[in-house]
Formats: C-alpha cells, structure tokens, sequence
C-alpha cells in the first residue's frame, strides 16, 4: 500500500479536524503542519507527533499532497505556492475570496494538470451519499442551514460561510445552468448578512429555495428534495436520509413501509416510506480518501477546482443581490 505524505498548512480549529482525519488513514503519513502562529504550529505537530515546518516552503518540499486550511483571503496565495511546486492541493471552502482569484486557482491546475479538490464536505455526509445510487431528478429543493451565533465566522457573509455548502450541492444535482437568482438578507450582529434567502431557478425548471442563518438557537441542517413520484428528507446533522415515494406494487420492497395507496383514475399506487441505509463514515475522512484516490488513479476529483469555483460565483450573485436590495435609510 503507497502512503502518501500530507501536510497541513493552517492548523486552527479547522485545520487541526484535519489533522486528526489524516492520523487515522491508514494509506497517510502526516509529516508535518506549519501555521504563521508558532505557539499553535507546536501544539498540533506534538499532539500528532508530526514536523512543525518554520515556513510553508519547507511544509511543500516535504509533502506529497498539501492541506490549506487558511482563512479564505490567504487561499489563492498559498494554493498558487503548492500547484508552482507540482503538488496536488486540497484547500477548504470557498476556494477563494473572489472569482478573480478562483479563476486564477481553475487556470493554473488545468496548466499545471495537478488535481486540486475544494473541501465542500457535506458531499459526503452519508445522508447525502446514501442516495448515490438513486436517480436524482429534482424539481423543487428547499434547504435550512441554521447556526448559532459564534463569533469566529462574521469575517465573511452567511453565504460564503454556510449557505455555500446547500449551494454546492444543489449545483450538483441539478444538472442544468443557472437561469435566475433572487435572494434577500439581513445583517444582525455583523457587517454581512446574517441571515440570508436564495430562490435558484435553472433553465430546467427546477427551483432551489436555499435559507442560511447564523443566529438561531439551534443548529439545523436539512434538505428536501421534491421529483416526480417522490419527496426525499435529507438530516445532515443526523445522518438520515427519508424516502416517500409511488410505486407500483411491483415495485416495493420488503424494507418500505406501504403508508397507503393513491387513486389516479387509470392506475393505483401505493405510498411507501423508506429510512435508507447511510454508510458508516467520517465524512471528512471520506473527502481525503476520495481525492487520495483520485490522485492515484488520475481521476477527476469529486468536488474540483471548476465545482469551486462555480459555487463560488453563485455565491457572489447572491451576495451582491441582498448588498444591492439592503433597505437605504430614508432621505431627510
């Protein structure tokens, strides 16, 4: 078994989940992290008994794939340092701080052919994943991405904080461009949206109402998808996946249960429910080991350069739709 050599430059809380992730691979050698805080450099490269690099340079020579877990205004610099060095490169969402800067990411992997993967994790949350293998043909999304306030996150807009995540995912299962964006939103504590609204529609005619928070008492994270013949409920918090579709008793398994039967005048249907199986994994676990087996079979990472960057630009739109609707105070 090849084990590959990781390294993780920004080692803060995020960074450090990181770590921990890659300790338990068995196919991983961490061999070091570097952060600008050395006190916090120690602390982590002692706890994972790993090298803490005095520079980032020295962290790239020494790895064979490269972790930048930095704060988003710094992703652009450091990815360009990894790709120049001919490293693959995972960096955390967003995948930048503008789309100038994400176009830059996009254009110097595909020039250097070096994979690079955005850490958009709820892609593989099991709840998500236990769906894999279900024809997904949305018409009507409606996500919740509900956080409690913390502090640590107002350096940048809810959009960019949460709802980037609902974004990615509605982008990769609607497979359609986007066709319109409507959104508002409301800064509470901060100098950015706090709470935000996003109605998606794509030129398929499917329709995304996407809602992020940041100061609710509770953390919520869920999804439905709505198709023909079915209704799919998605807790990404709990790891569960609820199915209720029409079928044909034909069609019915052992496992659903039937909740009733549907009289359409030509044909009767049953109503049946299904808690899918979710796999059992760590889903941070399982985006390393998907873009490790990217690398190693020269395979097109799940979430690519091109999957951030498109987030990304949604993002903006939206952005700039709730900066361009804020209420102007009245004019004396």
């Amino acid at each position: 078994m090849t084990r590959h050599k990781v390294g993780i430059i920004g080692v803060g809380k995020l960074g450090t989940f990181h770590c921990n992730a890659l300790s338990q691979m068995e196919n991983v050698e961490l061999v070091g992290v570097f952060d600008i805080n050395e006190q916090q450099r120690q602390v982590v490269a002692e706890k994972f008994k790993c090298v803490a690099f005095l520079s980032a340079e020295e962290l790239i020579a020494a790895a064979d794939i490269v972790g930048v877990i930095v704060p988003t205004t710094f992703h652009v610099r450091v990815v360009r340092d990894v790709l120049l060095a001919g490293k693959p490169v995972f960096v955390e969402k967003p995948i930048a701080g503008t789309i100038v800067e994400a176009e830059e990411i996009v254009e110097l992997a595909a020039r250097q052919n070096i994979p690079v993967q955005v850490g958009h994790i709820e892609r593989f949350n099991p709840a998500i994943r236990a769906l894999d293998s279900f024809g997904l043909q949305p018409l009507f999304i409606e996500s919740h991405r509900l956080a409690p306030f913390d502090p640590r996150g107002t350096d940048v807009a809810v959009v960019l904080d949460l709802m980037i995540h609902d974004i990615d995912i509605v982008l990769s299962l609607v497979k359609s461009p986007v066709a319109a964006i409507h959104a508002n939103g409301v800064a509470i504590v901060s100098d950015e949206a706090d709470i935000a609204n996003a109605r998606i529609e794509f030129e398929n005619g499917c329709v995304a109402n996407v809602t992020a928070s940041r100061i609710s008492q509770r953390k919520m994270r869920k999804m439905r998808l709505f198709q023909q013949d079915a209704y799919i409920s998605i807790d990404f918090l709990l790891r569960l996946t609820e199915l209720f579709r029409l079928v044909d008793h034909a069609e019915q398994n052992s496992m659903a249960i039937n909740l009733g039967q549907i009289d359409k005048g030509k044909y009767k249907r049953n109503i049946i429910y299904e808690k899918l199986p979710t796999p059992e994994q760590d889903a941070m676990q399982a985006e390393w080991k998907s873009f490790i087996h990217a690398i190693e079979t020269n395979t097109r990472p799940i979430v690519n350069a091109k999957d951030g960057l498109h987030a990304l630009k949604v993002a903006m739109q939206i952005r700039e739709k709730i900066q361009n609707a804020a209420i102007q105070p009245n004019a004396e």
